[in-house]
């Protein structure tokens, strides 16, 4: 136990770097595509989600193989969270950018980022909501994309749990059947 301990501030510090990664990504990524470009911006959007399905996919792979190897953890899903909120918040923004009237009262990328993590959140508080048809499309392919990857990650977290909690105390010990 000790061992996991003293690796925990890393863990932390490790998701910590991620999270600053992806917001400075986020935040210092040039969008300026010299006016509207569409197709342009719908091939970015989906060259991106495939790239984060893949991404996922491979990650989910790799936690159901791992069966009770405590190396592999949750925690890096929920790391593949910042690129999903990544790329929806740069998409919302440059769709607002590019086309105004697409969103009511996202102006900047922190607007986007925020309307992201609501909507990844669920909450919807109403102050920024998509009015144009596009954006309306976009913001149901998160949520359908973020409630796919929360389910998958409350899929993987339960079966980690279970692989877990049945494993015997004593290292040479098998597991107690379950009485009838």
């Amino acid at each position: 136990m000790t061992g996991r301990r003293s690796r925990l501030p890393w863990h932390i510090l490790r998701n910590a770097l991620t999270l600053c990664a992806a917001l400075a990504f986020y935040y210092f990524v040039p969008v300026d595509l010299d006016g509207p470009h569409p197709v342009l911006e719908l091939v970015y959007f989906l060259a991106g989600l495939t790239v984060l399905i893949w991404l996922i996919t491979r990650q989910l792979i790799k936690q159901l193989a791992a069966g009770p190897d405590p190396g592999v953890r949750v925690r890096s899903l929920i790391t593949l969270l910042y690129p999903v909120v990544v790329l929806f918040a740069l998409t919302y923004y440059v769709m607002q950018r590019n086309s105004p009237g697409q969103f009511e009262s996202l102006v900047t990328r922190t607007d986007a980022l925020y309307y992201t993590v609501v909507t990844l959140g669920t909450v919807g508080y109403g102050d920024v909501h998509a009015i144009g048809q596009l954006a309306r499309v976009v913001t149901m392919v998160q949520v359908a994309f973020d409630l796919v990857v929360i389910g998958a990650l409350i899929a993987v977290a339960s079966s980690r749990f279970q692989v877990v909690s049945t494993r015997p105390k004593n290292p040479g010990t098998p597991p107690a059947l379950p009485s009838a």
